[in-house]
């Protein structure tokens, strides 16, 4: 039997197992490879094809494989994160090279795509002269802040520390096109010099790639991604969103009876309710908020008497609070819901989201302003860029909350400003119709940018050919 013939632009990818970073890098593999003569084949551990439903052929063009599970288990994680980043760091290479040459194509793939946080590919790729491209699923600025770290005020003897997290100054005066951010919003963070430094880690290998990719579009951080270009020693792509709105047409198409019994009958009690009113509420899949302050977020929805769909464990808050949050009468509370679909149904008129990138995006995507409690990492970046340089959104953190632990936002607060933010109709005579308007302008920007033409389909074309010159 011989070896499979190769296809003409074959890309291994490799993402870093985490869930907004497996989603990302799964949807750039559908943009890819919705082009002709593009395939990929994403690595992952055998536990997260089991989470990815276990079908190797994930969609046209894009299959999975998968090495042992060398790397501690996505359930629990997040009691060792720094263990966890480490088993990852070490781990995984070995058995990723194993399967390179286990998988018989008889020529090398065009490339190996891997996360920032996958620095084993790196070395890998390096080794086997095969072109190495780093995606960062976070944001540009997040990446910038990480790749010129040397050049913040860091605390004395050059350890990984920021001098003073405390100091309000702005980034901008230390790493250009970051105007808004500053360095308090590292301090969740970044003040935990063990976390930090597993960080920091992997940025070194950025510099033996052959090319960065975010997940971003231009339009949304235009400052940042023009300065990393000038000042990159590779390429840059903007390729985003990478979020899954090729499928939204495709379930568009599928029988809607069985999508809907499919859903559990949250699309139906969305569609009985009036336009721009229900506030959907999640808060992400990782690092998660504090049951005390889940139950003041329960009371705070009960209180402002506003809709909601809230997607939530039943055991993640108290027993009092569960009877409270169905009481109210106007809220539906369901373990799992389809993001995308439910942040473009025309009845969700608010995002209440802890400002992960993925949620983030799907929100500008859906053209939805968001109410944001940031919880740590990337976060408190993305919530500032929110709020005060794109202005689609209010924060729920005020400056001394980010930088104490287990601060608890009250209910009060909750319920006020989740008024505020469903209150806005966007009406030319009310002034945080501003908020809804601009939130409409983003939805534009994000769909322009991946429609033929658009800013992230020209990046997309340019980084197909930039790896076609390394195989002629």
């Amino acid at each position: 039997m011989g070896t499979m013939a190769a296809p003409p632009c074959h890309f291994v990818v490799v993402p870093f197992p985490g869930r907004g970073h497996v989603n990302s890098m799964l949807n750039l593999c559908r943009l890819l490879a919705a082009r002709d003569g593009v395939t990929a084949s994403v690595v992952v551990t055998e536990e997260w094809l089991g989470l990815l439903g276990g079908d190797p052929a994930l969609s046209p063009g894009v299959s999975l494989e998968a090495i042992p599970n060398v790397i501690p288990s996505e359930h629990g994680r997040a009691a060792d994160w720094a263990g966890f980043v480490e088993a990852v760091y070490t781990k995984m290479e070995a058995p990723f090279e194993r399967l390179l040459d286990r998988l018989g194509w008889g020529v090398p793939p065009a490339a190996i795509i891997t996360d920032t946080f996958v620095p084993g590919a790196v070395r890998v790729g390096n080794r086997r002269g095969i072109p190495v491209c780093v995606l960062s699923a976070l944001n540009a600025t997040m990446f910038s802040v990480h790749y010129h770290f040397d050049r913040l005020p860091t605390a004395a003897g050059g350890s990984a520390e920021i001098a003073d997290v405390s100091d309000p100054s702005l980034i901008e005066n230390y790493i250009p096109g970051l105007k808004s951010i500053r360095l308090t919003d590292l301090e969740p963070t970044h003040a935990d010099k063990i976390r930090l430094e597993k960080i920091l880690e992997a940025y070194p290998y950025v510099r033996k790639a052959q090319c960065v990719i975010f997940t971003t579009f231009y339009e949304l951080e235009s400052n940042v991604i023009d300065s990393l270009k000038r000042e990159l020693p590779c390429p840059v792509f903007a390729v985003g969103p990478c979020i899954p709105f090729m499928s939204l047409q495709e379930k568009q198409d599928a029988n809607p009876e069985e999508e809907e019994q499919q859903q559990g009958g949250y699309m139906a009690w969305l569609d009985a309710q009036p336009a721009r009113s229900v506030l959907y509420v999640s808060l992400g899949s990782f690092l998660s908020v504090s049951s005390a302050q889940l139950d003041e977020i329960g009371i705070g929805l009960a209180r402002s008497k506003v809709r909601f769909l809230w997607v939530l464990r039943d055991d993640a808050c108290s027993r009092g609070v569960q009877d409270s949050i169905r009481g109210s009468g106007g809220g539906m509370v369901v373990p799992w819901c389809d993001q995308l679909k439910v942040l473009c149904h025309p009845s969700v008129g608010g995002f209440f989201t802890h400002y992960g990138l993925n949620s983030t995006v799907e929100a500008l995507y859906a053209g939805v302003p968001m109410l944001t409690l940031p919880i740590a990492f990337d976060q408190p970046i993305n919530g500032r860029l929110i709020v005060e340089e794109w202005k689609v959104g209010y924060s729920l953190m005020k400056e001394k909350s980010l930088r104490a632990d287990g601060v608890v936002v009250g209910s009060e607060d909750i319920a006020e400003t989740v008024k505020r933010l469903m209150m806005d109709r966007g009406g030319e005579g009310e002034a945080d119709g501003v908020m809804r308007r601009r939130a409409s302008l983003m939805r534009e920007a994000a769909r322009g940018a991946v429609e033929g033409g658009g800013s992230s389909h020209r990046d997309v074309t340019s980084f197909i050919e930039y790896i076609s010159h390394f195989k002629s």
